[in-house]
């Protein structure tokens, strides 16, 4: 029994799971506001993906954001929702280091719980 919960705890480290909760409307109709995300750092990021990251604007800021494009060091990062979205349209492609890691789960609320797409 104690060998599966050091499993659970070594994957923990080092996937760094972390929690965001949505705020505004720039990743609708895939995330709403108050939408609650489990983020984990799984790999490089790849077109498609859904991430949280540092906001180039504030630092202290996390924002969520669909891939684009990948380049060499950096990304393109877009909302789903254009028109309610400040994205790499506005401040140009992140950095890699910026993401903080892929959404892997919506866990809250109950009713919208699942995956993300």
């Amino acid at each position: 029994m104690v060998l599966g919960g050091g499993l659970v705890l070594a994957v923990a480290a080092v996937l760094r799971p972390r929690r965001v909760v949505v705020a505004g409307a720039s990743m609708e109709p895939t995330l709403w506001a108050g939408d609650r995300l489990l983020i984990a750092r799984t790999g490089p990021a790849r077109t498609g993906d859904v991430i949280a990251l540092r906001d180039p604007r504030d630092p202290k800021r996390v924002i969520v954001k669909r891939v684009a494009a990948v380049r060499r060091g950096e990304m393109v990062v877009r909302g789903d929702n254009p028109d309610a979205s400040i994205d790499s349209r506005s401040f140009g492609p992140v950095l890699n280091v910026a993401v903080l890691g892929r959404i892997v789960r919506r866990y809250g609320p109950v009713g919208r719980a699942g995956p993300v797409r």
